[in-house]
């Protein structure tokens, strides 16, 4: 089920929210995980039993850790911490990388002229990515001290399982929403800021990013051949604004869902496209799976308390590792590896300390540090390293050949006129968030309330009505 759909906005979620505010307190938390197995069920049948074996295993071996720490045992502390990463890993590893393992053996079988493995393939299950590497943070953080053990098991699959959040974040820490798990009010206060929230998503997500995706989907789908330079960077642009607004836009949703419901998620974006460099970027996008890697991987591993060579290593493991986590494919090595290698040439060169006053500077570092990341966007968005390689080609080759026709006919209007509004994200003030905008009490925050409530969520519900909206891109990791 997808948060912009005629089931999810009409049907399901009023019923969920009707629901929880009917039953009392007590029942409120077996309400909304009953409401959240539903949820998954709806999209993913019977892949739900992973999600319960997940649960199952993380608040089983959260138990062992917490018991461990209190007696004083750092040999059973250890083998659970080492349970908690070999389980989890390894249905994260079967369900999301099976399929790709299998298909470079068979590769390399057909090369050297051997048979082929016999495989039917494996469904991934949607969200496996986010909700493994929650319930995993809850095992770390108890065996380390930085949370209380969850006493009740329907808290802790709460937790786990909590629609909002569940399928593409943001990834929350346990210790963040213990209390809240226990015991929460919602104000009308919180209610209506949540309702503004999650309808600030849903024009992010329905309205813009939807709006702009066909741009990139037909200049991604054309040939090396057929894309011409123009169609390449017109693509590109689209696929940076879509990829932004889309994912932003369900961690809107999702913060704005939690807040209604008595929960503070975490920020998980901070206008990323104002950043003067890689290393800000990552502070600013996707915030909660970079903290993630940041404390159960980049520390762990050394840090930067080594040397530099170790430094470098540790960073160019971490990015790695993020871009397999975010799928089964060289394309998404690749980016890791892009993103690594950019990192360790800001610690050299000491970019990533500058800090830029003058406009000019400003101006400077953010454009580099934009197409920067848009150079990865090509190899995140591509289907394959050939494909991404020809794209590169059609960005670095001038020409003044027209559009193709389907990037002509994606490229109608109402689209690039929503492309051309939107890609003032790029220029807008850093400290500028919409959410923030929201809040205000003066004329700024009233027109801002109006902008989103009175003309862009009906909006966005009439494309839903119609069926104008697709899948958010992060519900495939």
């Amino acid at each position: 089920m997808v948060f912009s759909s005629v089931e999810f906005l009409f049907y399901f979620l009023p019923a969920a929210i009707g629901l929880y505010f009917l039953v009392p307190t007590a029942g409120r938390n077996a309400v909304l995980l009953l409401a959240s197995f539903v949820f998954y069920l709806w999209g993913s049948g019977a892949l739900v039993l992973i999600l319960i074996v997940s649960i199952g295993l993380n608040f089983l071996l959260g138990a062992v850790v917490a018991h461990a720490r209190t007696a004083g045992d750092r040999r059973l502390r250890a083998i659970a911490i080492a349970g908690a990463v070999i389980g989890n890993l390894m249905i994260l590893g079967y369900f999301k990388y099976a399929n790709f393992i299998v298909d470079q053996v068979n590769n390399v079988g057909h090369s050297a002229g051997l048979g082929a493995i016999a495989w039917d393939g494996v469904i991934l299950p949607i969200g496996i990515s986010f909700y493994t590497f929650q319930a995993m943070s809850y095992v770390f953080d108890v065996a380390r001290g930085a949370a209380r053990p969850a006493k009740s098991l329907v808290d802790f699959a709460l937790y786990v399982s909590m629609f909002p959040q569940l399928v593409a974040g943001p990834i929350v820490r346990y210790a963040s929403v213990a209390e809240e798990l226990v015991e929460r009010r919602t104000r009308f206060d919180d209610f209506a800021e949540g309702a503004q929230r999650f309808a600030l998503g849903l024009v992010k997500k329905v309205v813009i990013a939807d709006a702009v995706a066909p741009i990139a989907d037909a200049a991604f789908a054309s040939s090396s051949g057929d894309l011409t330079f123009a169609a390449a960077w017109l693509g590109l642009l689209a696929y940076t604004i879509q990829i932004y607004f889309d994912f932003s836009g369900y961690s809107d949703m999702a913060i704005g869902l939690g807040r209604i419901l008595g929960f503070r998620f975490p920020e998980n974006f901070d206008r990323p496209y104002s950043s003067h460099s890689i290393t800000e970027f990552w502070r600013r996008w996707h915030m909660s799976l970079s903290s993630w890697f940041r404390d159960y991987l980049y520390i762990p591993l050394g840090g930067n308390r080594h040397s530099a060579a170790r430094t470098y290593a540790n960073l160019w493991i971490v990015f790695l590792v993020t871009g397999l986590w975010h799928g089964a494919n060289w394309t998404f090595i690749a980016w890791g590896a892009w993103h690594g290698l950019l990192l360790i040439i800001e610690r050299v060169t000491g970019w990533r300390e500058q800090r830029f006053t003058a406009l000019p500077a400003v101006i400077g570092a953010r454009a580099v540090t934009l197409l920067l990341v848009m150079a990865g966007w090509v190899l995140f968005r591509s289907p394959d390293l050939s494909a991404a390689l020809g794209y590169y080609g059609a960005l670095v080759s001038p020409d003044l050949t027209p559009l193709p026709f389907e990037v002509a006919r994606a490229a109608g209007n109402r689209a690039m006129a929503i492309l051309t509004v939107a890609s003032l994200v790029f220029v807008l003030p850093r400290a500028f968030r919409m959410p923030d905008v929201l809040l205000l009490d003066g004329p700024g925050g009233k027109a801002g309330r109006i902008a989103v409530l009175a003309v862009g969520y009906p909006y966005a519900l009439t494309l839903v009505i119609a069926g104008s909206f697709t899948a958010f891109i992060y519900f495939q990791f």
